[in-house]
């Protein structure tokens, strides 16, 4: 019987001391991650501002094939608005609230089945015959200090994911 009450004890200690951790990490994440690409701004943008696009490079869709996409609003620009649904990759919607032509894609992105909401970017900075694009994405995820974790561990999980959909669209992008 001694030995049930000491690992529960034990267990309760390893609990609690997740939970006073979580409660000290912070609760908001940035992923960033830019590539530079040998095209005109022109040209990248056209491929970012318009959803049905994303498609032509998106890592996610990429890796399922069978998502479910469904479109709403203007087809490109602000307003446009997609959402997913995906065993694989989750459920989700994004929408456009900001645009500058040729310089700047604003969105913001909701993952109802995580309870997550968070905003992005992506900018394009002409440089001679380049353009460097820079893709962010921030949110909080709360007070749950469980879901800490999930917001130190963001960079290491969405990074890769930036990083691939990049390397993509600058294939896309640099094809004569």
């Amino acid at each position: 019987m001694k030995i049930v009450q000491w690992t529960l004890a034990v267990v309760g200690v390893v609990v609690l001391a997740i939970v006073v951790a979580g409660v000290a990490l912070p609760s908001k994440f940035t992923v960033a991650r830019s590539v530079t690409i040998s095209a005109p701004a022109d040209r990248i943008y056209d491929y970012v501002v318009e959803p049905r696009q994303w498609a032509k490079w998106s890592v996610w869709q990429q890796r399922d094939p069978r998502m479910r996409v469904a479109y709403a609003g203007p087809p490109f620009g602000m307003g446009a608005k997609w959402s997913w649904e995906s065993a694989k990759e989750g459920s989700g919607n994004m929408e456009f609230t900001r645009v500058v032509p040729n310089a700047l894609v604003e969105y913001s992105l909701v993952f109802a089945d995580y309870g997550m909401r968070s905003t992005g970017a992506f900018r394009l900075q002409s440089v001679g015959n380049a353009t460097i694009v820079t893709w962010t994405n921030t949110g909080d995820v709360g007070g749950n200090p469980l879901k800490h974790y999930l917001a130190l561990m963001m960079d290491r999980m969405v990074g890769p994911d930036f990083e691939q959909g990049l390397a993509n669209l600058k294939a896309l992008a640099e094809k004569p």
